[in-house]
């Protein structure tokens, strides 16, 4: 008989095996830490129910923490032949310990091994994901509490609008990127139920101790539904995804303001030359090829939820669609992952040219300034807004940081709050595990 879990002796035909396969082996790579992870606490779970004697869980457990360590170190290396993950481990057992080892999947299926694994791995990601947010936002408060007065046109519909602040500008990415960590953080706390001894989603004949199982693997909880834990798969990614997403929208618009704000035309801001490339003809150019590829890792993610979304139209229970959720779900988290990490450096960086920020600030940008200074003085606000609107090509030069001075709304750019935002960024538990 072959070592895959489900041979039942008959024959197979191989182009179906390598169908179905595909590249599962490879992406459990990924999930093998989590995999064995779970697998030393289901193993230790039948032990406290007397489904595995003590010899047994000792025999089983040694030998699976023998595997974390092969698999950290690059000696347990799926293959084709294994077919996935959970194959592989349990050929690796039979292998050290013979029939022992044959006893591992009592009481799981394949369904809940995976179930476990991905959340572990899911819980893992979004923990690094909050992190890189939080490092990220506070390299952008640290830049803009530097250039708090650093004065700059502010813009609605790409038009000169009012006089804002450099500071103004990076701590909004800033308080995007602490809103997106809240999202991330509360998308974690959704995976937080342990999904193990659902089985194949119906339970099985056994106590499982499910609550233990799960406190060992560091849930809150378990999901104690098994038919709710199998059909969560694939709604769960999205919800990983959406918060992905987030995170990425928030710097598709810092980058689309990097590209707009590097260009010759604005000449606002130049970017480490470290951090361009060059064009294959022209000799001259230096390009945004980084704030572009950031821009477009929104996309990425996007695509990839889609692609999720559309698999997860399926009735209840498990269905073989659902091995497609593995690579949307890793090629988006990836994305997001890759992409917050390079913005402190990228923030580092950042050059600018303060004189032609200042002098893009021209009198129209005052009016504003202008109408509420009426208003105070006692004219009704509607009839001073009127009075500017026909004095515009009078306004003369403003004072723009004498503007932003003024500007003392909470927030604003006279009282951007930077400590208040830095209060949401203490880190959270998740972020100071080892």
């Amino acid at each position: 008989m072959s070592g895959r879990l489900w041979d039942k002796g008959e024959g197979v035909d191989r182009a179906m095996l390598r169908y179905t396969a595909r590249d599962d082996w490879q992406l459990d790579q990924r999930l093998l830490p989590h995999d064995l992870r779970a697998s030393v606490a289901h193993v230790r779970g039948l032990g406290r129910i007397g489904v595995l004697l003590p010899g047994e869980v000792d025999a089983l457990v040694l030998a699976l923490e023998e595997l974390v360590r092969d698999a950290a170190a690059g000696a347990f290396v799926l293959t084709p032949d294994d077919e996935d993950g959970h194959t592989a481990i349990e050929a690796a057992l039979v292998r050290r310990l013979g029939d022992v080892g044959r006893k591992v999947h009592t009481g799981r299926s394949r369904n809940d091994q995976v179930l476990v694994a991905l959340r572990l791995y899911e819980r893992e990601a979004l923990a690094d994901l909050a992190e890189a947010a939080r490092f990220a936002a506070l390299a952008l408060c640290e830049t803009a509490e530097r250039e708090a007065m650093t004065p700059m046109p502010g813009y609605t519909h790409l038009q000169r609008a009012v006089p804002s602040s450099v500071g103004l500008w990076l701590s909004a990415v800033a308080e995007g990127l602490a809103d997106a960590r809240d999202h991330v953080q509360a998308t974690r706390n959704l995976l937080d139920r342990s999904p193990l001894g659902a089985a194949a989603g119906y339970g099985v004949n056994l106590p499982l101790d499910r609550a233990g199982v799960a406190a060992e693997l560091g849930f809150a909880g378990v999901a104690d539904n098994p038919l709710a834990s199998q059909s969560s798969r694939g709604i769960h990614e999205v919800a990983v995804l959406g918060a992905a997403w987030h995170v990425c929208a928030v710097l598709r618009r810092f980058a689309w303001d990097l590209s707009f704000f590097t260009t010759s035309e604005a000449a606002f801001v130049r970017l480490d030359p470290a951090l361009m490339t060059g064009s294959s003809i022209m000799p001259h150019k230096r390009n945004p090829d980084l704030v572009e590829l950031m821009r477009a890792s929104c996309a990425v993610v996007q695509g990839a939820s889609t692609e999720l979304q559309t698999l997860v139209a399926l009735p209840s229970g498990y269905h073989r669609d659902l091995q497609l959720t593995k690579a949307p779900l890793m090629r988006g988290l990836d994305e997001a992952l890759a992409t917050t990490r390079l913005v402190p450096r990228l923030v580092a960086g950042l050059v600018l040219d303060r004189a032609h920020m200042l002098a893009a600030v021209t009198p129209e940008c005052f009016a504003t300034d202008r109408a509420v200074d009426l208003a105070v003085a006692g004219v009704p606000f509607r009839e001073a807004y009127r009075r500017v609107a026909s004095e515009v090509g009078e306004l003369g030069a403003g004072d723009a940081r004498a503007s932003l001075r003024a500007r003392v709304s909470p927030g604003a750019p006279g009282a951007l709050a930077l400590d208040a935002l830095r209060g949401r960024l203490e880190p959270s538990p998740p972020e100071r595990r080892g």
